[in-house]
């Protein structure tokens, strides 16, 4: 009988055979298909069974392939009686020795949010989910502090629209709010990253913690926010902006000169795309392995060469729950609002917002505020396992990950030496 790999049960030992003796030292018998040797017939006279036939059928030779004889594999005990019949012989569990339910592959360990191991997409979606459940301090906390802000600002601006005869009042308010977005994405972009990186290992974090694991390289986060902007809007421009001249200059607009126009933007539409998975790593190689603005699109580059499709589709996925998410939180809202205050949000001959009331704008700004400190920081964590997970993949991370857990049966028993390049560790732990 052979133990599960890599695991002897301590105290377990085997018969010799139904003898009744304590099991001698040795091979068992038929552990690697060596023949049993006889056992001596017990003294005085007994009637002896005819040997099994042989011939003239399709059974299994006795003694080759069948289940092993009566009361070879029974428990040791007193003697048995001679002439008694012995044990039954069965398949299942041998009486005394403890089950290991087969050769099975063993489980990844889990010392964080998330297993060890190439991860599918619904354990993505869990160690997402996961993270943001256990260390809700520094994620929704942060998060709803930064979406407060935000929506605070977006309120004020679209009630002053709503109170200004300025032309163009709305596209104004809108345009005010993109930076200070910008800013909330970068800084929830950073510190979250550090967080989910301290979760995978099963490190507790603190906000105070992830700020100072990440405030060293939130400049180099936003010049690679606004560099990465930049390109996919050279995109877009390259095949919008020579158009629009030709129009300009010729002074028609005829069928085909929109038709081109339009077969250019989606072409710059599908580059933008490309673009954008195969950047969308860099972030997370930023602030994980500091490295600089360059560098981290070229890791970037990198870890999604090959994988673009799945990568995509993951992201997708994620963008599509977070938007039926919003989309039916914001129906709520807008229901809400409406009973609690009576006004009706919509749109007036000029084009801009009516019968809003600051009641109403108050209520949708609290409630998205709410919603938004959930779904900020599940796709922030998203975008951060999918960079894990990459590589593993490709790097075998799952290795150093979990060393620096303290994995002992991986070669280590937390910091040891030199410690490995892990994400969003800096000194061992207890330094």
């Amino acid at each position: 009988m052979t133990d599960t790999p890599g695991w002897t049960p301590p105290g377990s030992t085997e018969p010799d055979g139904g003898s009744g003796r304590e099991p001698a030292a040795g091979p068992v018998p038929g552990a690697s298909g060596t023949p049993v040797p006889p056992t001596p017939p017990p003294s005085g006279p007994q009637d002896t069974p005819p040997p099994a036939p042989y011939g003239g059928q399709y059974g299994v030779p006795a003694g080759q392939y069948g289940p092993p004889p009566a009361g070879q594999y029974g428990a040791p005990g007193a003697p048995g009686v001679p002439g008694a019949p012995g044990p039954q012989a069965g398949w299942g569990p041998v009486p005394g020795v403890p089950y290991h339910g087969g050769w099975g592959v063993p489980a990844a360990p889990k010392p964080g949010v998330i297993p060890l191991r190439p991860l599918s997409v619904g354990e993505l979606l869990d160690g997402a989910v996961s993270t943001v459940r256990r260390y809700w301090k520094p994620t929704i906390g942060f998060s709803l502090g930064l979406a407060a802000v935000q929506q605070t600002v977006a309120a004020a601006a679209n009630w002053w629209a709503l109170e200004s005869d300025v032309r163009g009042a709305d596209s104004i308010a809108t345009v005010a709010s993109l930076p200070l977005g910008l800013l909330i994405t970068i800084l929830t972009s950073g510190l979250l990253t550090i967080v989910v990186s301290r979760g995978v290992i099963g490190e507790q974090v603190t906000l105070r913690e992830a700020w100072a694991g990440a405030r060293g390289q939130l400049l180099r986060l936003t010049g690679l926010t606004m560099l990465s902007f930049l390109i996919l809007v050279g995109v877009l421009s390259v095949a919008i902006v020579p158009m629009v001249l030709a129009v300009g200059v010729s002074g028609s607009s005829g069928p085909a000169s929109l038709i081109l126009t339009a077969v250019l933007f989606l072409a710059a539409l599908a580059v933008c795309l490309w673009l954008w998975i195969a950047l969308s790593l860099a972030a997370p190689a930023l602030m994980l392995e500091k490295q600089g603005v360059i560098a981290a699109m070229r890791r970037s580059w990198r870890l999604v060469k090959g994988s673009w499709w799945r990568i995509f589709g993951i992201n997708l996925l994620t963008k599509l729950l977070i938007l039926i998410i919003s989309a039916i939180s914001g129906a709520v809202v807008a229901v809400v609002a409406i009973v609690l205050t009576g006004a009706v949000l919509g749109v007036s001959e000029s084009g801009g917002l009516a019968e809003a009331t600051l009641p109403f704008l108050v209520i949708t700004a609290v409630i998205t505020t709410l919603i938004s400190a959930v779904t900020i920081p599940v796709e922030a964590a998203m975008n951060v396992l999918i960079y894990i997970d990459q590589r593993i993949r490709r790097e075998a991370l799952d290795i150093e990950l979990a060393r620096a857990a303290g994995l002992p049966m991986y070669g280590a028993t937390g910091w040891s030496g030199t410690a490995p390049t892990i994400p969003g560790q800096t000194t061992p732990p207890g330094a």
